[in-house]
């Protein structure tokens, strides 16, 4: 063991504990260090900027509150991972988590097996979400202005047979949808594949949860978003957090 280290992690939790600040003496006192040892130490975690002094009292700096944040990213990102894998396990189906950040379509997350593989991002799934579940799920939530901004920039582009044809018409479809019911799409984006989306309630924020099966299970599709449905239901209020990171 590295004593030094040890010490300075004493002082680095000691000095988490006093949301007001604490001054060198009292920080030894309560980490049983000499106080020309914690005055060395104390310096050297102000240098590297994981504590400030203010005053004379110090409080945790800048790089220990980066790791704080991102030790708590990793723990909500944890959460709804272990919680795809659960329901793409008690479905059979691959599990998608997706959102619409800063203008764009952003996949945070997807849980698949073997037996039951996502489908293959063949084209970009920015920027072709008129033609998957997902991304018209998203743009579902979206207003008007925010829409059209969005296919100015990514305008729909046929991709199979079964691809809406234009802006218009996937305009009026997106019109169509009814509030927090699945989105479905089948093979328009990938032949040989159908998806269903359902959309989160998370502030400000288009999200949504999304599965896939080959079509020729298509009968499977509506049961098992309704099922996946009613699973985020139950959970959503333990989860907000971790899905709106």
């Amino acid at each position: 063991m590295i004593g030094s280290v040890q010490r300075a992690m004493r002082l680095l939790e000691t000095v988490a504990g006093h949301e007001y600040g604490a001054p060198a003496k009292q920080l030894a006192r309560e980490t049983g260090l000499a106080l020309p040892t914690a005055y060395h130490l104390l310096r050297t975690l102000v240098h590297e900027g994981y504590l400030r002094r203010d005053r004379g009292l110090f409080f945790l700096g800048e790089a220990a509150e980066r790791l704080s944040g991102s030790g708590a990213r990793q723990k909500r990102r944890s959460a709804i991972v272990d919680a795809l894998a659960h329901w793409r396990d008690a479905l059979g189906v691959p599990v998608y988590y997706a959102l619409y950040r800063e203008g764009e379509i952003e996949l945070v997350c997807l849980s698949d097996s073997p037996v039951s593989p996502a489908v293959e991002e063949w084209a970009d799934f920015r920027e072709t979400g008129h033609a998957h579940a997902i991304g018209q799920c998203l743009l579902s939530q979206l207003d008007e202005d925010a829409r059209r901004d969005h296919l100015d920039r990514y305008p729909v582009q046929p991709l199979t047979p079964y691809t809406v044809r234009d802006n218009h018409s996937l305009l009026r479809r997106l019109e169509r949808v009814r509030r927090m019911k699945p989105v479905t799409e089948r093979q328009e984006y990938a032949v040989g594949t159908v998806c269903a989306a359902i959309p989160l309630t998370l502030g400000g924020t288009a999200a949504t949860m999304a599965i896939s099966l080959p079509a020729h299970q298509a009968d499977r599709l509506l049961p098992a978003a309704r099922q996946l449905q009613d699973e985020i239901g139950r959970r959503l209020g333990s989860l907000a957090l971790s899905i709106s990171m």
